[in-house]
């Protein structure tokens, strides 16, 4: 198992790099979280939604056998957020993920790969992502990876 989740990653990161951090290892499953960055980094919805379906156009073509999962983007805390970052006009919102996530749902559908929510647990009942599991509003402590993995069990 690889995690190649890595702080600030875009969807052009990954294009970019598809084949070093995924292609080269002929994975059997692939569970793919990408995008919160680029709402985040102002990229418009028309790029974003373009690169991940190259990015699963890709991995059509190229791996086959693979089983992949797109997986519902993560809640963030926008309280912990605003107070924590420089970058106060941050698009990132739950709002806008959720919407990323609908827009992502479709793409699963085209290419015939199962849209999985591996959420529960994270995020209170106003939908923000749990002050215990972030540090900054966004990211999450090894916690809050705990119970995404727990929810990933039946995928596994």
């Amino acid at each position: 198992m690889y995690n190649r989740g890595v702080s600030g990653t875009t969807t052009q990161f990954l294009l970019q790099h598809i084949g070093e951090l995924v292609l080269d290892l002929q994975p059997a499953k692939i569970f793919i979280n990408i995008g919160s960055n680029d709402i985040d980094f102002g990229i418009s919805e028309k790029t974003f939604i373009g690169n991940y379906e190259r990015i699963l156009q890709t991995f059509q073509q190229k791996l086959p056998q693979t089983t992949v999962y797109i997986m519902a983007h993560y809640p963030m805390n926008p309280t912990i957020q605003a107070a924590k970052s420089n970058n106060q006009n941050s698009a990132r919102s739950n709002e806008r993920l959720a919407q990323a996530s609908q827009q992502v749902a479709q793409l699963a559908d085209k290419f015939g790969y199962e849209f999985i929510n591996v959420n529960a647990g994270l995020a209170d009942e106003n939908g923000d992502l749990l002050p215990k599991l972030t540090f900054d509003g966004v990211h999450m402590f090894s916690d809050g990876y705990k119970i995404v993995l727990k929810n990933m069990y039946q995928y596994l």
